[in-house]
């Protein structure tokens, strides 16, 4: 039916103008007659729907007798009824309710008072009205069925943001569920946005459109609320803290309430982008889902930089509460001490007390939200959701080891192996980077049967006796033990400060060099180990076309070569998958650790057929852990983000436009004496005037981020060198913040 014909039939109302307007779940026109402005709105016919109009209306006309504030009003037919039904529709008329919407106003100390007083009168009256039938309602909309959203998560093309979205529903599951029954409820208006809430003369005069009125956890309104004036805010936080303490004032806010309504903000982020990505293909045209999908997606990346521990304890004290209390750091460390060795050192003059983690953020227990530009090991991310989930479900459904079958760990063998050259077929799975390098030596002994091990000068391999024996970085380091008989240590081929040009010229010479040191050897030699960059020795890249002249020498006195990718395996490179591919060459076994499990342990050595027969003698090798279905989940999942977020491109893309920054930097400083490395591997190399290897500004830049909550590592042998390894959802946003803040930490730091 017309609309035209339904005002004059069903009203007796002769409309001058209709205006159509957006709508959800109806067709909704504005009216202009002689007789005043409406709202005719119009829903497909079902006694569902029906029923709830019947509830909406009479909780509309509660809040018209029992508040001051502008609500619409349901306008009865000629037969006085407030809804009419007519050709298998539902027709209900609406006064205009006039006013400035929210979203068009200035958003000032007063209106953010009045909106939360206005909340909180409006939940005083609604919360106590009991109507069966909006109580059972079920809608994606309502925050406490958030998980109805879940599906929609496939409409996000961007695996990147896809799984920012899917992180929320991970921590809604985990902090938010298990408190759902302590939580308090009552029918709520379930959409104090920027378009149904009206202002007059800078306060809060009435809300539109009950639409997505349910029966839900009161501390859903103001979830909600505060979600929207708090986008496209530069501190959000100040835009919700009045809101909330004018809504406690008449609505007193108890504190698991004020614990989740951080996680509540951002399952409303979360629920508006689904459904505006599912908008957009359901509804192209449509911009009234639409209208907040960029500033949702603004504010929901803002909110991971904001600590979920300053936002509750922002929230308790706008509530009246006291901050949450934490163990201070003194006293932990002070605990520490009584039950761990002081051999398991600290970082920072000032160590961190770390609560919670999201992709590049950490979060300490003083509320600071820390941009972690040093933990390669969460190659994915902190918490990343598809890791975390593919360990609970395969923890919740099997943990055994390998001396059953299984199919995951066939199913991870394989597309682990499938990044490999064909003649590295066969992998053995342990717990660590440590374990792997233990089990390669042991691998290239027994193949060999030689013991001799060729090391490099600061080369790092693990903390087992064998992983000492073989790295120069601790046996030779203050408290080591020295090097043993059996190893053979040799220079680092490092091209910067050796007057040669990284072109080949300096990696031939440095394997020139090892050639003639090994002919003073017999041939005892069972195997040559190196990182394809030297982490330990100061983001060390090998001098071009030193592997590529190494390894024949190895190999022809019967000697395996072994790459050690325990930190730069896995893409973290950028144009190379593993690092032995950046030197053109391939390996007869590599190890793997670290970023393998993303935070989870997680490590192997991959090898030959031959290498993999020749340790099958009788001595069975078995890890009680190493492969178990939980760690090939894990691992899975960890390779599958890497080729659905693209992070080897992202790495490359990034690490290029942060070394390039960092050198614009070095033509700053002449303190800068060389960035190194490749993708999000890199090493600044710092020094004083003299060109000598400079700790002491090393120290104080790694220690100055810290103090401004940024984390990088330092290392080498002088311990000078910046080490920048973050995890690979590091941005370009975040590399401006770290350039930015060496360089005013550098002027500072220069000027004394």
């Amino acid at each position: 039916m017309e609309n035209a014909t339904v005002l004059r039939t069903f009203y007796n109302i002769e409309p001058s103008r209709l205006v159509t307007l957006e709508g959800y779940d109806s067709i909704n026109v504005k009216v202009l007659s002689s007789e005043g402005t409406f709202v005719l709105k119009q829903y497909q016919f079902s006694q569902a729907t029906y029923d709830l109009l019947v509830s909406e209306n009479r909780v509309l006309q509660e809040l018209r007798t029992q508040s001051a504030y502008h609500f619409p009003k349901a306008i009865p037919s000629k037969t006085g009824d407030l809804l009419v039904v007519a050709e298998n529709a539902i027709y209900r008329l609406l006064s205009f309710v006039e006013g400035a919407f929210l979203g068009d106003v200035m958003h000032d100390l007063t209106l953010l008072r009045s909106f939360g007083t206005f909340l909180g009168t409006i939940d005083r009256i609604s919360s106590r009205i009991y109507e069966p039938t909006i109580n059972s309602k079920e809608t994606v909309w309502d925050l406490q069925h958030f998980y109805k959203n879940y599906e929609f998560l496939t409409y996000i093309k961007d695996p990147k943001l896809r799984n920012r979205v899917d992180y929320f529903f991970l921590q809604f599951s985990e902090l938010v569920v298990p408190n759902a029954y302590r939580l308090r409820k009552g029918i709520i208006h379930n959409d104090a946005n920027h378009w149904n809430v009206l202002t007059e003369n800078g306060t809060i005069s009435g809300i539109i459109d009950f639409g997505d009125m349910c029966h839900s956890w009161l501390i859903n309104e103001l979830a909600i609320a505060i979600t929207y004036v708090m986008m496209e805010k530069e501190r959000p936080l100040d835009t919700a803290i009045p809101v909330i303490t004018a809504y406690h004032a008449l609505m007193p806010l108890e504190e698991i309430e004020l614990r989740i309504l951080y996680y509540l903000v951002a399952a409303r982020l979360c629920t508006s982008v689904c459904n505006s990505a599912r908008t957009k293909l359901l509804k192209p045209a449509s911009d009234y889902i639409t209208i907040s999908e960029k500033p949702a997606w603004n504010l929901l990346e803002k909110w991971f930089t904001i600590s979920p521990i300053k936002a509750e304890n922002e929230f308790r004290k706008a509530a009246g509460y006291r901050s949450i209390p934490h163990n201070h750091v003194q006293n932990q460390i002070e605990h520490r001490r009584k039950h761990i060795s002081e051999a398991l050192s600290l970082s920072y003059e000032r160590p961190f007390q770390m609560e919670r983690a999201a992709f590049q953020y950490m979060y300490d227990a003083e509320g600071n939200t820390i941009l972690d530009a040093y933990n390669n090991i969460m190659l994915a991310g902190h918490a990343h959701p598809t890791v975390v989930r593919a360990g609970q479900r395969a923890m919740a459904q099997l943990n055994t080891n390998t001396r059953y079958l299984y199919e995951s760990l066939l199913t991870y063998s394989q597309k682990l192996l499938s990044k490999f050259p064909a003649s590295l077929n066969k992998v053995f799975f342990v717990n660590s980077g440590s374990a792997a390098s233990d089990l390669a030596i042991r691998l290239a002994q027994t193949h060999t049967q030689k013991q001799k091990i060729v090391v490099l000068e600061h080369g790092y391999h693990g903390n087992t006796r064998m992983g000492i024996d073989i790295s120069h970085y601790k046996y030779d380091h203050k408290g080591g033990s020295g090097k043993k008989d059996d190893i053979l240590q040799t220079r680092m081929p490092k091209a910067f400060g050796s007057g040669m040009k990284d072109d080949g010229e300096a990696g031939r010479y440095f394997a020139e060099s090892l050639k003639t040191q090994l002919t003073q050897e017999s041939n005892d030699i069972a195997a040559f180990i190196a990182e394809p960059i030297v982490g330990c020795g100061g983001q060390v890249p090998l001098a071009k076309e030193y592997l590529k002249n190494v390894y024949p020498i190895i190999r022809a006195k019967g000697a395996l070569c072994i790459s050690d990718e325990v930190q730069v395996g896995f893409g973290r490179l950028g144009d190379w998958f593993w690092g032995f591919e950046m030197h053109d060459v391939i390996p007869d076994m590599v190890i793997l650790g670290k970023p393998m499990g993303n935070g989870h342990p997680v490590a192997a050595v991959v090898t030959t057929d031959e290498i993999a027969a020749s340790f099958n003698n009788g001595l069975e090798f078995f890890s009680s852990f190493g492969g178990n279905p939980v760690s090939c989940a894990i691992g899975s999942a960890v390779m599958e983000v890497i080729e659905e977020e693209g992070l080897q491109l992202h790495a490359k893309e990034t690490g290029s436009y942060l070394q390039k920054r960092l050198n614009d930097l070095k033509k700053d400083f002449v303190e800068i004496a060389d960035v190194r490395g490749t993708g999000l591997f890199l090493g600044v190399e710092m020094v004083n005037k003299g060109g000598d290897p400079n700790k002491k500004l090393a120290s104080k830049i790694k220690n100055g981020l810290r103090e401004n909550h940024i984390l990088i590592g330092t290392d080498g042998p002088f311990d000078s060198v910046l080490k920048i390894k973050p995890p690979l959802s590091f941005t370009k946003g975040d590399c401006e913040i770290l350039v930015a803040r060496i360089s005013s930490l550098m002027s500072e730091l220069l000027k004394k």
